[in-house]
């Protein structure tokens, strides 16, 4: 299904049968790993070509080749065959010294010096020098030898431990690396969020970060392989094998060590990225309604934006409701102005500077047919000074975008989030030292997943949210666009077949991810694909009554024996999923946005005393605690340990982004604007 053409979502949502009912996380794995093989196969075919040019491959070789799925062990039968830059054992393979590395190596002399004596040439003028270029052929061969590189691989797997230390120079802008300044862990039992800290710590030059191993222990394991009996011949091998550890395979297998450590701390920060952005983007929309949206300020005052229940932008105004300005009645009328004259019906507060402040402020005098709303405003500045949001709003100031954004979140966060790069949300763990170009794919994934669970509007989904539906692209999310807008909206799936480059493979993959209020077809507003409409109209057929009765009408729907609709193509799982339609047609999964508020009587790090309790919302998700917006501008965190009495390995396992928590005071650290919380009472 991959090969020809088909979208993670789709196959997910529409594909069960095939699958197994796969989800679309084990669906982006597969797809990952049938990448990998594909980079694998590739690979591969480069070195046979690579060895058969170069007259080495035979048939043992080849067929070693042909048979490995290891990517390790595929380089390791590559290496003796890498073209590499000039080395010592090259220079002296050139010098005419590969025989007597031979002779010595296989023991096939009993006078190694008159052995030697006959390899002097004009380059090699004594017997020292060609024992020492012999020895560098030897080094070099042992480096390059499997077996000897998985011994050395065995060897760290067992001892191997991550080191760090301070560059003494750099101690005092060191400061926030002090856990790190002598620190040593196992390296298969370092978190990843130490090791990330360790290495960005190396990055910016105030860390020495290496591996230590038992090189004791690699040594005599390589000794007893390479080395068979005690002879003249042993000494110059043992010697050789030596530099051959401290020059070629301690730093290549420590290298490729610290690669695959950084690799997996990379793999569980993305993760935990993408899971903290899945949440947000999936959390609950207020839906359309008239909105005053606030973006809170002291010195500079509250930037005011109103938008119709469509996201519209209308007015904007400016108040100093706040020091130094304390405009209060002023700005007091200007609200009760604008709620009035535009029919509000809710309002959003930034949770940003002089966020709490301003929801006090605003509670003391706004009806309560008016709800005021926190809206985490993480990236609205990145949208406000962003391309998207100059084509946008081209006469506003920025400032107007950001309050602009902030009301659009209260009312769809997917749709104002998805025109921001996901990395400026601030959801993530480390997330400027990870793998870029695996961070940009995954968190891309998740945004696509995202879209179309919730699905999309699609006469009023902005170009954005349209070009992440399954099977569409910017390009036909432009065209879908400008085709609505000339026909004044799309009346039906069907006619999605009319835009420019809408395919048939296009149309069966994004189709029923895209919904049709008020359309020509019922089914057009739910997540029934087009390919099982004549499939639901047969179930309404079978109860004697037409679809529009059918739809939403449990007792009717509960009567359909989803059995007698099975066929070659269509199976229970999605028979199930029809059902679930029929039922609910669109639903929206995210829920209905609720109000929160902070503990009163707290509005900075020095309010807060130990033992008392605050009210907070998770706005982070690591692996080792989560981060709770408790109303001040630092986060508290509550560590894994302190989350539950139960032992957990992830902070998830409990707690999601946006959660409401009750959370108890145990450590504040005013120096460091730190504030420790627990969960446990």
């Amino acid at each position: 299904m991959l090969d020809e053409g088909a979208t993670i979502p789709f196959i997910s949502r529409y594909r069960k049968e095939m699958t197994g009912s796969l989800d679309e996380v084990e669906v982006a794995n597969i797809c990952n790993a049938y990448d990998l093989v594909k980079e694998l196969s590739n690979r591969k075919s480069y070195i046979l070509n690579t060895i058969q040019e170069q007259g080495k491959l035979n048939s043992s070789l080849k067929t070693q080749i042909q048979n490995t799925w290891d990517p390790i062990i595929l380089e390791d039968l590559y290496l003796p065959y890498k073209r590499k830059k000039t080395t010592k054992a090259a220079q002296a393979r050139a010098a005419g010294l590969e025989e007597l590395a031979e002779i010595i190596f296989r023991s096939k002399t009993r006078d190694l010096k008159q052995s030697a004596g006959k390899f002097l040439n004009e380059s090699i003028t004594d017997i020292d020098q060609a024992l020492s270029g012999a020895r560098d052929i030897i080094a070099e061969n042992i480096s390059e030898n499997s077996v000897a590189r998985e011994i050395a691989r065995d060897v760290f797997r067992r001892t191997a431990m991550l080191s760090s230390k301070l560059i003494k120079s750099k101690k005092e802008e060191a400061e926030k690396y002090k856990n790190y300044f002598e620190f040593t862990q196992s390296l298969d039992k370092i978190p990843s969020h130490r090791l990330l800290a360790m290495y960005r710590g190396e990055e910016e030059k105030f860390l020495r970060v290496k591996i230590v191993i038992d090189e004791e222990r690699l040594e005599s394991r390589l000794t007893r392989y390479f080395v068979q009996h005690k002879t003249e011949c042993s000494d110059e091998v043992i010697a050789a094998l030596q530099d051959s550890l401290k020059r070629l395979i301690i730093p290549s297998i420590s290298n490729e060590f610290r690669k695959e450590a950084k690799a997996k701390a990379d793999d569980e920060a993305i993760d935990v990225f993408s899971e903290n952005l899945k949440q947000l983007l999936l959390a609950s929309p207020l839906g359309e309604k008239t909105v005053l949206a606030l973006d809170p300020g002291f010195r500079s005052g509250c930037k005011i934006a109103v938008l119709d229940r469509k996201g519209n932008f209308k007015a904007n105004r400016t108040i100093f409701p706040h020091p130094p300005d304390s405009k209060e009645e002023e700005a007091k009328q200007v609200i009760i102005n604008l709620i009035k004259n535009f029919h509000v019906e809710a309002i959003a507060i930034g949770n940003g500077t002089a966020g709490k402040e301003s929801l006090k402020w605003l509670s003391d005098f706004v009806s309560v047919e008016v709800p005021c709303y926190m809206v985490n405003e993480s990236g609205a500045s990145i949208y406000s000074a962003s391309e998207v949001a100059r084509d946008e709003f081209p006469d506003l100031d920025l400032t107007v975008r950001g309050a602009i954004s902030i009301g659009r979140r209260l009312m769809d966060p997917l749709a104002e989030l998805v025109k921001i790069d996901a990395k400026s949300i601030g959801v993530g763990q480390y997330q400027h030292d990870v793998n870029q170009s695996k961070l940009n794919n995954k968190l891309d994934q998740v945004v696509i997943n995202c879209v179309n669970k919730v699905g999309v509007n699609l006469n009023t989904a902005s170009y954005h949210l349209l070009s992440y539906v399954s099977g569409l692209g910017p390009a036909l999310a432009q065209n879908i666009i400008q085709y609505r807008d000339e026909n004044k909206g799309i009346l039906s799936r069907q006619e999605l077949l009319k835009i420019p480059r809408m395919g048939a493979k296009a149309f069966e993959q994004s189709a029923g991810f895209l919904r049709i209020k008020d359309g020509s077809h019922l089914l057009d507003n739910t997540g029934v694909h087009p390919e099982s409409y004549q499939l639901v109209k047969k179930m309404s057929r079978s109860l004697g009554v037409s679809l529009k009765d059918l739809i939403q009408h449990d007792e009717l729907i509960n009567k359909i024996e989803i059995e007698n609709f099975v066929s070659d193509k269509i199976g229970i799982p999605t028979l199930k999923d029809i059902i679930l339609e029929l039922k609910k047609p669109g639903l929206d999964p995210r829920g209905v946005a609720t109000i929160f508020r902070f503990t009163e009587g707290v509005n900075t790090i020095n309010d807060l005393k130990v033992g008392n309790t605050v009210n907070g919302l998770v706005n982070n998700l690591t692996k080792f605690g989560a981060f709770v917006d408790i109303g001040i501008k630092e986060s508290g965190l509550i560590h894994i340990s302190q989350i539950t009495n139960k032992f957990i390995k992830d902070p998830s396992e409990v707690l999601s982004l946006g959660q409401e928590v009750e959370a108890k005071i145990i450590e504040i650290d005013i120096p460091r604007k730190r504030v420790s919380l627990s969960l446990k009472f």
